[in-house]
């Protein structure tokens, strides 16, 4: 899988600089020729002893080295590898690849690399939220940077959110993805995500408590097993998984039109958003005072994408999902029925670690065959790679008949 391929780490100066140890020994037992870079900053958290030893090789430190006599360095490391990781990625290395600085030997290796470059981050929650950095992430992504994480979770700084590295065997995971293709290899996946906003004036609007989470997750699982994925997305709090094709969208008529216009090139669909049913048949032009004690609101249905898709399809695979709090096989049957689904994801988000904005799901995959597969609590990354797996299975159910 990863035999004989070069692969350049390079080690920028964050607390997580520990785990990119991890990493060098996953991606040398996988077979491949390992070179490390490290910054200054970096060589004050780990010693460049500890990764020469895992790799089997001297750690580039300089660009000024006397041991590197003969060489152009930062040329020898930036072409002759087949990919660059940067883990941990902190703000300052990826402020200087977004502008081009070339500073140091791994700052310049970057500009140096004609190709693939995957930027692993880990830095402090408001540190990433600033829109600094997040405009450095973007400018990358849309160069074609991939990007793995960050992750949610307890920080060094001893606060907990958004920033944390993802875990070595993750990012091995999407490295090995990126060299083998994956049994999505080629497959065009169109996921829809987050809730959906719908406005009563321009302060107020109706919306529900999706998080997005759950096809965020779908997203990055997919583009990490070789899938071409578009991701459309209501308001959420996440970042686009790596290599996504990322159409942002606010009301359920925008997301609508944003899946329509894609649904005949795509090969699955995989329809994760809790697109909100009813929207004001008159949005205010001004804020809406309480005058009165009581305020009502006259709706109108939006309109209903899965139902459409499944009149729509033709070679498509299509899964929905059913939020329900009662009677959840009965209505997921009825749903998976109605709207001529191949998959129904069925939870009820009444029970604890099921819910909205939470990190775990509890799930039935109803089964346009009749079959059943109850899954127990577990990650909504781990709900994401099952429903994944079925989906292949109906891919290759399809083409044999």
């Amino acid at each position: 899988m990863l035999k004989g391929k070069k692969i350049t780490v390079g080690i920028a100066g964050g607390i997580a600089a520990y785990k990119a140890a991890e990493l060098v020994s996953g991606l040398v037992q996988s077979g491949t020729v390992v070179n490390v870079i490290m910054t200054d900053a970096a060589r004050q958290f780990v010693q460049p002893l500890t990764f020469a030893t895992l790799a089997g090789n001297a750690v580039y430190t300089s660009m000024f080295d006397e041991r590197y006599t003969g060489e152009i360095t930062h040329l020898d490391l930036a072409q002759k590898a087949d990919l660059l990781v940067i883990v941990p990625a902190t703000a300052n290395i990826i402020a200087k690849a977004a502008h081009g600085i070339a500073d140091d030997l791994l700052s310049t290796v970057i500009l140096a690399t004609g190709g693939p470059v995957m930027i692993c981050p880990a830095m402090n929650t408001v540190m990433y939220n600033n829109p600094v950095v997040q405009q450095n992430i973007a400018k990358l992504r849309q160069l074609g940077y991939y990007f793995v994480g960050p992750a949610s979770g307890s920080l060094a700084c001893g606060t907990s959110g958004l920033g944390r590295m993802k875990a070595p065997q993750e990012i091995l995971q999407v490295i090995k993805q990126i060299f083998t293709g994956g049994d999505l290899a080629g497959v065009k996946v169109l996921i829809s995500a987050g809730p959906t906003l719908e406005p009563l004036d321009p302060v107020r609007y109706i919306a529900n408590r999706s998080s997005g989470k759950m096809g965020y997750h779908l997203a990055e699982v997919a583009m990490e097993r070789g899938g071409e994925v578009i991701l459309v997305s209501g308001p959420v709090q996440l970042p686009a998984p790596a290599g996504v094709q990322l159409v942002k969208v606010e009301t359920a008529r925008q997301m609508h039109q944003a899946i329509i216009e894609n649904f005949n090139a795509v090969d699955v669909v995989i329809k994760a958003a809790a697109v909100t049913d009813y929207r004001p048949k008159q949005v205010a032009a001004e804020k809406i005072k309480k005058n009165e004690d009581q305020l009502l609101l006259s709706l109108q249905k939006n309109p209903d994408i899965l139902a459409e898709l499944g009149r729509l399809k033709q070679h498509q695979i299509l899964v929905g999902f059913a939020a329900e709090t009662n009677n959840l096989e009965q209505y997921a049957q009825a749903k998976l029925k109605n709207k001529n689904l191949d998959l129904l994801v069925a939870n009820n988000v009444s029970m604890p670690g099921a819910g909205f904005d939470v990190d775990t799901n509890i799930v039935k995959i109803f089964c346009q065959n009749g079959t059943v597969t109850e899954l127990p609590l577990m990650s909504k990354r781990a709900v994401a790679s099952r429903i994944l797996d079925l989906v292949v299975r109906c891919r290759n159910e399809q083409s044999e008949q």
